[in-house]
């Protein structure tokens, strides 16, 4: 099965994507050869339409996915059948599952200024006003070098992000000013901005800002909600709360198509744009 998985790889490799979503998409395919060989004792080409709708039930149940996640593993078996078999993929067999959309939990600005203030790491602090005030991905935030920091464009340089395209955020005054502060603190990096601790030749790893953003919430004795995706969603909503157009917000978050960046409408607050409903402005007032 080891050159099944390797064969994957390579063609996964082909679109050029990060060796952070190249492992994501190798994912569930690792899983659907190893229940290949332990349980159905089959080569992928003898599979039948039958025995990979099984394996997608046996995999819900063994691992409690969501449907939401059920369709990335479906996504990369039809990848894994058309670009490694050969084979073509048929949509009637295995359909995409539908899913129930959820509304991303959004700090207040009163919560993230209170989180963010109460830091006591400088180093923390910073990378975590960072995530908020530029709406930064945390893996950019790791990824930052200290030649990235435009101070006097007041601008950070993002290079290679998700849609492998350079941009650039937006620099606040504030983050700038704990970011001084902490570059002073820290033997003033000129490499990576966010150097590990075990090896200065290495960014910091997005595992320890998830980490340090729990240990914090416990800290404050807040109900564990906060991800760091919650500040980029902060910064979204909370730009488009002030007024902010939308094709600004795309530009600032990096966003392919003005679609991903509508999702900061729904949670956005109606009061703090003064909207109001066309009932309470009907005029007069209603009396039981």
């Amino acid at each position: 099965m080891d050159n099944y998985f390797i064969s994957y790889r390579e063609m996964i490799s082909l679109r050029g994507l990060t060796d952070h979503t190249l492992k994501s998409y190798c994912t569930y395919i690792r899983a659907y050869l190893d229940y290949l060989q332990n349980i159905l004792r089959k080569y992928p080409e003898d599979v039948s339409w039958t025995e990979l709708r099984g394996f997608i039930k046996w995999l819900q149940a063994e691992r409690s996915l969501s449907d939401r996640t059920v369709n990335t593993a479906i996504s990369q078996l039809r990848f894994f059948t058309i670009y490694v078999l050969h084979k073509p993929w048929d949509d009637t067999q295995l359909p995409m599952r539908k899913f129930d959309t959820c509304l991303p939990f959004v700090p207040s600005r009163r919560e993230a200024l209170a989180f963010i203030s109460s830091i006591p790491d400088l180093k923390q602090k910073a990378m975590i006003s960072l995530l908020y005030s530029s709406g930064l991905r945390v893996g950019e935030v790791c990824s930052l070098k200290y030649s990235d920091i435009e101070r006097k464009n007041m601008r950070i340089h993002i290079r290679h992000s998700k849609n492998r395209s350079d941009r650039y955020a937006i620099l606040s005054q504030n983050a700038l000013d704990i970011l001084t502060q902490y570059w002073f603190a820290f033997d003033k990096p000129a490499d990576w901005l966010f150097p590990s601790q075990r090896d200065t030749a290495k960014p910091c790893s997005t595992f320890n800002v998830m980490r340090w953003m729990a240990q914090h919430e416990t800290e404050l004795g807040w109900e564990h909600r906060l991800t760091c995706h919650s500040f980029r969603h902060a910064f979204g909503t909370h730009l488009y709360e002030i007024g902010t157009d939308l094709l600004t917000i795309k530009h600032l978050m990096g966003h392919k198509s003005l679609n991903s960046t509508l999702i900061y409408i729904r949670p956005a607050s109606y009061h703090t744009r003064n909207i109001s409903s066309p009932f309470d402005l009907a005029g007069g007032r209603l009396h039981g």
